[in-house]
């Protein structure tokens, strides 16, 4: 069970992936290192993930020897792999160390008939001679190949369902954008606010240490944060608000949009909250909307520590006069 927590942890691709490859170096007995590579199209398969080799190599297009819907131990290292990919990739690979493998295991990824992949698990040990030739040393045991081939059936499925939530928050934000060009196209110097606010929001959130899956929902709460304004200018924060009501994973963002006209002295609506009793993310809309509407910092001084959030705007300066900001 706390192994499927730390997949489910790591919501993408690439964490899970990760968290795959490392157990199947346990279930292997270690000494191990690996790559993970996803079919993105019939033709063209990416590495998704490394456990143990550079991550350079992470998103880099590679052909190999896992199309086969079925294991492989390779003995004779990483030859068929070098023979699969044109030489201005083995650059590429020698600089993984690739050259050193002597034994492989291949380990399709695959669900409900659809082949999403492949782990594929290498080890570099000095082969030992034997009559006729030589053979690697550390061999992979029916046992434990058995073992890693259940472990990449079962990773199958999660990649299916982290696959889904890609494709819904994708429409989701499409969807969110759409209703609100709606509404800002009731007046016409309204066009672009939200997003421009969004924009201001995000890098407000990433200079406070917001990890992804907080920028994420704060996105929602800066995009939708006028929608309310649908149903006219007064109230529109709480009438924003309750368009999410029910929305379980995103209530950061329904109580900033709630508060985000709370000024930081007490005297906003609707609650009169002060300073760091308003919700960190309506702080964030609030300095973000109100930069955008009056056109740069210069403009906003006035209102540290009386309407705005003093640390925050000191932060949205600070990060608006890095080159990446401008």
């Amino acid at each position: 069970m706390r192994l499927l927590g730390d997949l489910l942890n790591r919501p993408t691709s690439e964490g899970v992936l990760e968290a795959a490859l490392s157990h199947a170096s346990v279930l292997l007995g270690g000494d191990v290192s690996g790559y993970a590579v996803l079919r993105r199209s019939q033709d063209q398969d990416r590495v998704a993930a490394v456990f143990g080799y550079p991550r350079m190599l992470v998103g880099t297009p590679l052909s190999g020897p896992w199309s086969m819907l079925r294991p492989r131990m390779l003995t004779d290292g990483s030859r068929e792999l070098y023979e699969a990919n044109p030489p201005e990739m083995h650059g590429i690979l020698d600089s993984c160390d690739m050259r050193a493998v002597t034994l492989s295991l291949v380990v399709p990824v695959t669900d409900r008939g659809r082949n999403r992949g492949a782990l594929v698990l290498d080890r570099s040990l000095p082969s030992v001679p034997v009559a006729g030739g030589t053979t690697p040393t550390g061999e992979f045991s029916p046992e434990a190949q058995e073992l890693v081939t259940r472990w990449a059936t079962a990773t199958a499925p999660l990649l299916g369902l982290i696959e889904s939530r890609e494709k819904w928050k994708v429409t989701a934000r499409q969807i969110s954008s759409a209703m609100v060009e709606a509404a800002e196209s009731q007046e016409f110097d309204a066009l672009g606010h939200a997003q421009a606010v969004a924009e201001a929001s995000l890098t407000l959130g990433r200079a406070v240490g917001l990890v992804e899956r907080e920028l994420e929902e704060l996105w929602f709460a800066a995009t939708l944060h006028d929608l309310g304004k649908i149903h006219g200018e007064n109230g529109h924060a709480q009438v924003g608000a309750n368009f999410l009501h029910g929305v379980t994973h995103l209530p950061q963002a329904q109580k900033a949009i709630r508060h985000h006209h709370e000024s930081w002295d007490g005297h906003g609506e609707p609650d009169q909250l002060a300073g760091e009793d308003i919700p960190l993310y309506a702080r964030i809309v609030a300095v973000a909307d109100a930069y955008v509407r009056l056109g740069g910092m210069e403009q906003l001084r006035g209102q540290a520590g009386k309407q705005l959030d003093p640390r925050l705007m000191a932060l949205l300066e600070k990060a608006s006069a890095e080159p990446s900001a401008q």
